[in-house]
């Protein structure tokens, strides 16, 4: 592994073994041709929602040739999701409208699964497809991605510091989108408005991180104590395998096999069942570890 490629990744501790020796060497690549062409990642990000968007389409029909190119479509989408992040960190591109960019894009392709499975189904089904799907879409999975999202950033915050995380504050998105004016950007104000609903959500869901956020930026401003990153970490990098399995690959794995046999109502199933308890493990446990560190951390454990 050289050291380029290396500097593409973000970090061992979240990088699953699937992405390491098939996403990242392919998007590492792409990567190194885009930058060779000048092509940012935002205009990367942009082409993998184009292909994710087709591949959606292509589940829409119950044909196995068809159904065969939308999984390649996925997955070259995927690969060009890898891309953007591993492009931006080589040429040091990095942006707050390519980590909202970056976000989306996964968000169009899944709208557009869900809404292709729902019109497959629906001659058979009738609405109760378009229940299920929503439930599975809205209900279970916006929440579950979101959420290992956070997870991981706020590891990579633990590991790296700030400059190695993209891990943000709401209030200061929410302040963020009252200062844009919609007549003179609109569409970064648009992409504003759902990324400050999304760390809104993100913080929601995590309250005693978030109390334990708040301690510690009052003792230590500037620099956390090793012992308590160590002692984080130790308790975060064993979710971190749960939180990969609530974002892309095995979502996508669980996705295929339900296109493949003829069953994609499964798909949507084991999303509101298998990746529910998973998320509600892993928020459990996430939030027993924060109130145990915070606890120390009242108790002046971690003073020098």
């Amino acid at each position: 592994m050289n050291q380029e490629f290396k500097a593409s990744l973000k970090s061992a501790d979240t990088e699953e073994h699937i992405d390491i020796y098939f996403y990242r060497p392919i998007g590492y690549q792409w990567a190194r041709f885009f930058r060779m062409l000048h092509v940012t990642p935002n205009v990367v990000t942009i082409l993998s929602i184009f292909l994710g968007v087709g591949a959606g389409i292509c589940f829409y029909f119950d044909d196995l040739a068809i159904n065969i190119l939308g999984i390649f479509l996925l997955i070259w989408a995927n690969v060009y999701d890898s891309c953007d992040g591993q492009l931006a960190r080589l040429t040091n591109q990095k942006s707050a409208l390519g980590r909202i960019l970056d976000g989306a894009a996964g968000d169009f392709w899944f709208v557009s699964i869900y809404f292709a499975i729902s019109f497959r189904l629906m001659p058979e089904w009738g609405w109760k497809i378009w229940a299920l799907c929503i439930v599975a879409g809205f209900g279970c999975h916006a929440i579950q991605s979101r959420l290992a999202d956070y997870y991981r950033q706020i590891h990579l915050f633990f590991l790296k510091g700030k400059e190695g995380s993209e891990l943000d504050d709401a209030s200061k998105q929410v302040e963020l989108w009252k200062q844009m004016k919609w007549k003179k950007e609109p569409v970064q104000k648009l992409f504003q408005f759902f990324y400050k609903n999304y760390t809104l959500g993100q913080e929601r869901d995590t309250p005693i991180f978030q109390i334990f956020k708040r301690n510690l930026r009052e003792r230590y401003p500037q620099q956390l104590p090793e012992q308590l990153r160590a002692d984080f970490r130790a308790g975060s990098l064993p979710l971190m395998k749960y939180a990969n399995i609530l974002t892309f690959n095995w979502r996508s794995i669980t996705l295929f096999i339900s296109i493949l046999i003829g069953l994609p109502w499964l798909y949507p199933a084991i999303e509101i069942t298998v990746f529910s308890l998973i998320f509600f493990y892993m928020r459990g446990t996430h939030e027993r570890l924060c109130l145990k560190l915070n606890q120390k951390l009242l108790k002046g454990e971690y003073e020098v």
